[in-house]
């Protein structure tokens, strides 16, 4: 069973906040601010934010561009992960992973089971890692995005977390690159 080992230092994480929409404003952004308002109360910091529309390049861009910057340590985004014409979000991510993490889409439908039933079936929530950043995809409603925070990230997220985490994997993401490839991500992380 998961427990939180207090014997050791929490590590607050920089978290990027990414809202996919062809509408929302940063006035209507609910979801986007659902989340901002749970990563803070954890204690992690919002290192950036941002509305992109529902446009492949337009994501793949803007996830690039973070997964550059060696102040973001992960990338969550809300919206575009259903199935219509415009969800283009689980494609614009594949783009840029160099792994999958197939379990938290799996286990996000499986705890959304428990509230939607069978409506879960049309999230096609994702998660991977690129260039030592992780990328969460969530789909477009704020109680997606408490379900995936409260359920799943909050925990993923804490370096204290028994028996392990997201965290504690961070220095050894960029294992397969040479070290001068992988040294400002690195760097930036062991100055927190």
């Amino acid at each position: 069973m998961s427990r939180i080992d207090e014997s050791r230092p929490f590590l607050a994480v920089n978290i990027a906040v990414l809202t996919i929409s062809d509408t929302r404003t940063p006035a209507e952004d609910k979801s986007g601010n659902t989340l901002v308002e749970r990563i803070e109360a954890a204690k992690h910091r919002v290192a950036a934010r941002d509305i992109v529309r529902d446009e492949e390049a337009a994501i793949v861009a803007k996830l690039k561009a973070w997964i550059a910057d060696p102040n973001v340590d992960v990338v969550i985004s809300t919206g575009g992960t259903g199935v219509t014409g415009r969800d283009v979000t689980p494609e614009a991510f594949k783009a840029v992973f160099e792994k999958e993490i197939p379990g938290f889409g799996e286990l996000f439908r499986w705890l959304s089971f428990q509230k939607i039933a069978t409506s879960t079936i049309q999230s096609r929530a994702i998660a991977g890692v690129a260039g030592g950043t992780y990328l969460f995809a969530l789909p477009g409603s704020p109680g997606a995005c408490r379900d995936a925070w409260d359920d799943i990230l909050v925990h993923q997220l804490d370096a204290r977390l028994r028996p392990c985490n997201f965290v504690e994997l961070m220095p050894r993401l960029q294992e397969h690159l040479a070290p001068s490839a992988r040294t400002a991500k690195v760097s930036a992380a062991a100055k927190r």
